[in-house]
């Protein structure tokens, strides 16, 4: 595969995309969503492996999203199918994508593990103390000031946000170019980088876009006399921008590589 060159307004085009897709079948990516939240439940039942198996599987996860997004451009109905579809091809192939799976599973693991020890902790403290109803909402609050857990929220999703670089192509450059996993991960690194401009206004469009639509939620429950219903509608709302983002992958990496 060659590198394409990639402008930075095609990162609006981005996500223009992945919303046309999704409305062309809308019912299929959100039970495609949907299944995948189910089974990512079902797995952290399984104490320790379930959440290993979990961050295995998210490379092929996102291959399979890309897979769902070409059947919708070629006027096919995406199903479940295209989450197997990878491990069912090429035996070499299967085993790359096994192993990047690993590889992405135990970089996960590393990060948030320097992360608990950079935060003392703090950071699982506040999630049981959210999720537990007895918890007041000044203890809450007090804890979300303290500085170690905001310098362990940076560490954690900064390097959420580095590790990202390598394996946002990586898995789709296993699929359609038979490339290993030193060599996908590096393409990758390389095509991100080189599209930079163009993530940067995809990050951008989303977050003008989740925050207008925060905003109009807010607006209209609030004339309706009704704002604490804000929250419970932008469910919805949250289900859709997940599954238009996983559709929208295939765009960039269309736009980044000659198929």
């Amino acid at each position: 595969m060659k590198l394409k060159a990639v402008s930075a307004r095609q990162g609006a085009h981005w996500l223009r995309a992945g919303f046309l897709v999704f409305f062309r079948r809308p019912v299929a990516f959100t039970a495609l969503f949907a299944g995948f939240l189910f089974a990512a439940f079902v797995l952290m039942l399984i104490p320790v492996a379930g959440g290993v198996l979990l961050l295995m599987s998210l490379p092929i996860v996102t291959l399979g999203f890309m897979l769902a997004t070409q059947n919708a451009i070629q006027e096919q109905t995406p199903t479940p199918a295209v989450f197997v579809a990878p491990l069912r091809g090429n035996p070499q192939q299967r085993k790359t994508l096994i192993q990047l799976g690993v590889v992405y599973a135990l970089a996960t693991l590393a990060i948030i593990a320097l992360s608990d020890w950079v935060d003392g902790g703090k950071f699982e403290a506040l999630q049981a103390a959210m999720a537990n109803s007895k918890v007041s909402r000044e203890a809450v609050e007090e804890m979300l000031l303290d500085p170690q857990l905001h310098f362990g929220l940076f560490v954690r999703f900064g390097l959420a946000g580095v590790l990202s670089v390598p394996f946002w192509f990586a898995p789709a450059l296993v699929h359609w170019d038979g490339q290993g996993v030193g060599q996908s991960l590096f393409s990758s690194t390389l095509a991100v980088w080189r599209a930079r401009g163009a993530f940067a206004i995809y990050l951008l469009a989303w977050t003008v876009v989740i925050g207008l639509f925060g905003i109009l939620v807010q607006l209209v429950f609030s004339m309706l006399g009704t704002p604490q219903m804000a929250g419970v509608a932008a469910l919805p709302g949250a289900l859709m921008f997940s599954t238009v983002f996983y559709a929208s992958l295939y765009f960039s990496f269309a736009d980044s590589f000659e198929l």
